[in-house]
């Protein structure tokens, strides 16, 4: 992120009008982006629009610079969240076809990373990887993919990552799926490691020490230490 925009933030922030303008208009390409996914679900699409600002400046206002996230990947869940909200009476909001290949697109990328550099792959691997920008990726693994890995409790302390995210209603807990997996990103590469094995691949402590060849109490460790960063990261 450029000082400029960092310091645009700020303003906006501090309660100048002027500067959250200009974020809006510098990023009506985005906000559309996101609305656009929602066509044709009985809202006109200058309303959807006009929902996306909404959650473009409630992530203004809720964005941390500390963080070290681009901002557009941090404010894509908050303008799909505000939209999603306004159509939860409807039903549960239907993903279109398109965002469904994305995600299988990405499905398959991630898997290749994985064996060609041993690792889980990053966002910006992945972006290169399927020509997808990382506000795309975000989106499309959001809406697809289920909320059962952050609810999925540890085997040792019944822990789960939707602990850290709070006590969220279903559509929330889908929006803030994003910034979790945002924060997750800005560990340290061993804690990384550690809470995808853990809660991702659903492995115990001891099978996760033998993956990285260290201890069990390592592990442990190393766990509390990731899930203290990611409070911190996400308050």
């Amino acid at each position: 992120m450029s000082k400029e925009h960092a310091e645009l933030i700020r303003r906006a922030q501090s309660g100048e009008k002027d500067a959250a303008q200009q974020l809006v208009e510098e990023n009506t390409g985005l906000i559309w982006c996101v609305a656009r996914r929602y066509f044709g679900r009985g809202v006109e699409p200058d309303d959807l629009y006009q929902l996306g600002c909404v959650g473009f400046l409630k992530a203004i206002e809720g964005f941390d610079l500390s963080y070290g996230t681009q901002f557009s990947t941090y404010a894509v869940p908050k303008i799909s969240g505000e939209i999603r909200r306004f159509l939860r009476d409807d039903g549960a909001v239907k993903v279109s076809r398109g965002v469904k290949e994305q995600a299988a697109k990405i499905h398959q990328a991630r898997l290749l990373l994985e064996q060609r550099i041993g690792r889980e792959p990053k966002i910006s691997e992945l972006s290169a990887e399927t020509g997808l920008s990382p506000e795309e990726i975000a989106f499309a693994e959001t809406a697809t993919s289920p909320t059962d890995s952050i609810q999925r409790e540890s085997g040792e302390d019944g822990f789960s990552l939707e602990m850290v995210l709070g006590d969220f209603g279903a559509e929330e807990r889908m929006v803030e799926h994003v910034a979790l997996r945002a924060a997750i990103e800005q560990l340290p590469e061993r804690e990384k490691q550690v809470i995808a094995l853990r809660y991702y691949h659903g492995m115990t402590q001891q099978a996760s020490a033998r993956v990285l060849h260290v201890s069990q109490v390592q592990i442990s460790r190393l766990e509390r230490r990731a899930v203290e960063q990611l409070r911190e990261l996400l308050q």
